[in-house]
């Protein structure tokens, strides 16, 4: 493996291949990287690895010339070991059939590394920090720093690549034309949007108090979510005192995207939406306890942490029985907060 400040090229690589296949919130915190290497590399064909799930954000992106779909969740499945193996041989063949100049692995992990190397590219770059022994599929490795902000860390590959980094953008589309057909009722004109879920359940702050807090609101509150979010959905909506509307589980990731790109702002645990607000300027008001923002909060500076400053947070712990940050958390502190803030 090789360290260096940037990498010499002789010339534009033909071929990148991007490996970045989940979660949610770190597919939105590449999308400046893409955008740095496209507008470096304007005739060099782009490909992203995407896990199964993830695709409707990236799906006919302008910026990506070919998107691999993967099934990671069923490669973790013992009884389709057989499956699974069939499948990778084929993917292994076709990656290395592409011939890539670069593979750029965001991800960091074993199976994103072997991804890289399967790949066949000369030139493999990854993180130092990267974790179960993935480095060693590298040939050349970035120090980005673990106390940073993902989008900040994945433009490290992206300055050592030569790409000029000083204008940070996150290039969604213009619009995914979403007519939210799914949906059986009209959104308001006016509306925020509420997201009571989270991948943990330690950084899930308490369904009715978002519900109370919808009811304080002078706009209408849309909650979003996917099916695993439904229930708690269902009780932001019964405190809403007729203030709220679930969409949770009824939408896809596009129809997601537009919801939350006409929300007048967004109050949020942390999670992949958060994500999605900040990248679209949309204010966001982020409720963090067992996590650190300044690693994962919405990036930007116009956004608002709502945080309790314990000596035991951020713990990072999935499961805690007393969890005080969240807790001491009020809805009317939050409310004041919002309204303070000129929403």
């Amino acid at each position: 493996m090789i360290a260096m400040d940037v990498l010499k090229l002789k010339k534009p690589p033909r071929k990148i291949l991007i490996i970045k296949p989940s979660s949610l919130g770190d597919v939105v915190h590449s999308l400046p990287f893409l955008n740095a290497l496209r507008n470096s590399f304007p005739k060099t064909e782009i490909h992203w690895i995407i896990a199964k799930g993830f695709e409707g954000l990236l799906e006919g992106h302008p910026m990506i010339n070919n998107l691999w779909l993967i099934n990671k969740e069923d490669w973790k499945r013992i009884k389709g070991a057989r499956t699974t193996i069939k499948e990778l041989r084929f993917l292994f063949k076709s990656l290395k059939a592409e011939k890539y100049d670069i593979v750029v692995d965001l991800q960091g992990l074993l199976r994103s590394g072997i991804l890289a190397k399967a790949a066949g590219a000369p030139v493999r770059i990854g993180f130092k920090e990267a974790r179960e022994g993935s480095r060693i599929f590298y040939t050349h490795t970035v120090k980005a720093g673990k106390d940073v902000h993902a989008v900040d860390r994945y433009l490290e590959i992206a300055k050592f690549l030569g790409c000029d980094i000083s204008d940070i953008k996150f290039p969604f589309p213009l619009s995914f034309n979403s007519q939210l057909s799914i949906l059986n009722f009209q959104l308001p004109e006016r509306y925020a949007v509420i997201v009571p879920g989270a991948r943990w359940e330690t950084k899930r702050w308490f369904p009715e108090r978002f519900g109370q807090l919808s009811s304080m609101m002078q706009v209408k509150s849309i909650v979003v979510g996917g099916e695993s979010d439904a229930d708690i959905a269902g009780i932001v909506v019964r405190n809403s005192a007729g203030n709220a509307i679930s969409t949770a589980g009824k939408t896809t990731l596009k129809d997601l995207v537009e919801i939350i790109r006409n929300a007048r702002f967004v109050v949020t645990n942390d999670s992949g939406p958060m994500h999605i607000a900040a990248a679209l300027n949309v204010p966001v008001f982020a409720i963090f306890g067992p996590t650190n923002p300044l690693r994962t909060g919405p990036y930007g500076k116009s956004h608002v942490i709502i945080k309790k400053g314990l000596e035991c947070s951020p713990c990072y712990k999935k499961k805690c029985k007393n969890i005080k940050c969240m807790e001491m958390i009020g809805v009317r502190e939050l409310a004041d907060t919002i309204i303070r803030s000129g929403h």
